[in-house]
């Protein structure tokens, strides 16, 4: 009798192994699909808060065309910050006629401006530096100097001076407030070029 007991439990076992090995199988694919659920979710999360960041706070832009240029060229992609707290020197983008257009401050609210035919700039009776051009021109200018920038409102050249369209052109004219987007922090495209500019 206990021959027979002995047998037929070790014919049991193997079928218990095998049930057991199912058992952990299963067991691991739940493990591995919570884990896989949750990891999904997590990665949702995080790109969901990247593209508000992105939209909200430090929004992403690349260049299009050389207005900018050497500050920046065709491609470039930089990072701006959301604000309308602006200086002269400043690199901006703003909305004009259903564009994201990027030029730089040259005179905030109240300031006063004048263009020599040159293209030397005076702010408030003073020369005003400027490194960042590399060739003076009066460019496409309709505007009669000297000139008060109105309130809440920004004159704004591109650093190419006589190709760049720009506040010195009625058809852009002074920037308001409500149109700007926030001024560029920094150029991280190409890596090999990465620089702070804000």
């Amino acid at each position: 009798m206990n021959r027979y007991i002995g047998k037929r439990v070790k014919r049991e076992l193997p079928q218990l192994d095998s049930l057991q090995k199912e058992l952990n199988r299963e067991q691991y694919k739940r493990r591995f699909r919570r884990l896989l659920r949750s990891t999904v979710n997590a990665l949702i999360v995080v790109a969901a808060v990247a593209a508000l960041i992105a939209t909200l706070v430090f929004p992403v832009l690349q260049i299009a065309g050389t207005s900018m240029e050497p500050s920046l060229k065709d491609g470039d992609i930089v990072l701006l910050a959301k604000t309308d707290k602006l200086e002269t020197g400043d690199l901006c983008a703003f909305y004009y006629s259903n564009k994201i257009l990027i030029k730089r401050v040259i005179a905030t609210p109240g300031e006063y401006l004048w263009i020599e035919p040159d293209g030397t700039v005076f702010l408030n009776g003073e020369e005003l530096e400027e490194p960042y051009v590399s060739e003076k021109a009066l460019g496409e200018c309709d505007v009669e100097f000297p000139y008060q920038v109105p309130e809440n409102a920004f004159f704004m050249l591109g650093d190419q001076r006589e190709t760049s369209i720009d506040s010195r052109s009625s058809v852009i004219g002074c920037i308001s407030q409500d149109q700007i987007i926030g001024k560029i922090l920094c150029k991280f495209w190409p890596l090999s070029e990465f620089t702070w500019l804000g």
